[in-house]
Parts: C-alpha cells; structure tokens; sequence
C-alpha cells in the first residue's frame, strides 16, 4: 500500500472535491503550486491543481512524488470523448495513454524506454469495481440501445497533446492514437510516473465530444463541475478501498 497518495487535477474544479474530503487539511505554497496536504480514510493524501498542460503536469507529479515521497499518483478530471459508445459524463479508465504531435521514438531513449504509458493495472482494477459499484455499465461489453441512459465507463486509451480538440483535429487524433479520449496531461503523469516507480491511475469523466470551443466548453462552467465530480468522487472511493 502506498504511504502517500498524490491526486492531481489541471483545473480547480477537477481536484476540490479531494480538498474538501480531507481531515487535517493543510495547505502549502511550493514549487508553483498550491499543495493540499490530509487524511483521507487513514492515508495521507497531498493534492494539488497543476495547470493545464504537459509541462505543468509532469512537474507537479514529480514534486509530489520527490517531495512527499508518494507512492502512488491520480490523476482526475475532464476530457473530449472520441469513441461514439460514450456519452457526456461517462468515464474513460486510462488503461492506456499515448502522447499526440510527439516523436516518441526519440522520448523512448531516455528512462523508462516507453512509447506509450499506463495506468498500474490493480489501480483500473480498482477504478473498474468502484465504477460498477456506482451503478456504470463497461461500455465495451454493452453498447447503449434507445433509452438506455446507464451511465457508461471503459478501459481504454486516453490521447495528451498541448493543443484542445476539437474540429478538423478530431479525426486525426482518433487515426493516430485510436483514443477513447483526448486532454492534456495523462500522459506526461503516467510517464512521470514510470521514471519514479510509482503507481499511476488516469480518469476522465467526459465533458463534450470534441465538437466546440475551448470558450463555448467554459461557458458551462456549472455543467464541468458536475462531470469533474464524477470523476473524483470514483477516486475517493478507489482510496477509501486502498485503506
């Protein structure tokens, strides 16, 4: 079991459900960011909003994994869904995460030697079992038929780039990658991980299907709190379950 859990989120909204969740709470100011620091269920949780972004994820999984020595990271939030089988609030579990507009030939020279990056296969078990508990149908298994309104989730593939998705990148997006999902930052967690040894899980709740603009999304900003919750709240389970 991990002495620490490190849950991250790009946006407010993806990680403040965390915060309010945890016991003998404390914030600091490190590293450009603002870190949560409690207990949840008997584990000690630190959490922090990274930013949107490769960069800025990949340097906050790392300082939560150097600093507070973690043993495992989480990240939770949004994303652009890809496959037609999901629908908006649906979950993708990132069995696996692929970088877009990346040489990844060249990325795989250096530690760990990877292409391509996953989430630690206990913790999709996890996510999977907390999922079914919550009432989610596998996607894969049982497509959506005419008023069939189940909530749906899938193992799949989560697609990270720096650019947002939508329009005429959409289609190529899902020919290079064959992604579930798009957003900014599972990836470079994931890969953040694997150089540290440590556990990994991405989770994405969907928020549109890749079809509107980065200000049109925003302006439902009541709505992505709604979906980011259901993205966190399968986390706190999973580390309720963990304890």
């Amino acid at each position: 079991m991990a002495r620490t859990i490190a849950i991250i989120g790009a946006l407010e909204k993806e990680v403040s459900q965390i915060y309010d969740a945890l016991s003998e709470r404390s914030m600091v100011e490190e590293a450009g960011l603002t870190v949560a620091r409690g207990i949840f269920e008997g584990v000690q949780v630190v959490a922090c909003t990274a930013g949107m972004g490769t960069v800025n994820a990949a340097a906050a999984t790392q300082h939560l994994l150097s600093r507070y020595e973690a043993g495992a990271v989480i990240f939770s939030g949004i994303a652009g869904g890809l496959n037609p089988a999901l629908h908006i609030n649906d979950v993708v579990i990132g069995e696996r995460l692929r970088y877009l507009d990346t040489d990844t030939s060249l990325i795989a020279e250096s530690a760990p030697g990877l292409e391509e990056f996953a989430s630690s296969p206990a913790l999709v078990d996890a996510a999977e079992a907390v999922l079914r508990d919550k009432g989610f149908v596998d996607a894969a298994v049982n497509p959506a038929a005419p008023g069939d309104d189940a909530p749906r989730y899938l193992r799949g593939t989560i697609a990270t780039g720096d650019r947002f998705i939508t329009g005429d990148l959409r289609d190529s997006v899902v020919a290079q990658t064959s992604a579930d999902c798009a957003e900014m930052e599972g990836a470079a967690v994931a890969h953040i991980a694997a150089k540290n040894g440590a556990a990994c899980l991405v989770l994405r709740a969907i928020s549109d299907n890749c079809d509107e603009s980065y200000d049109a999304l925003c302006e439902r900003a009541f709505e992505l709190e709604d979906y980011a919750r259901t993205a966190s709240s399968v986390v706190l389970e999973i580390v309720r379950r963990i304890a």
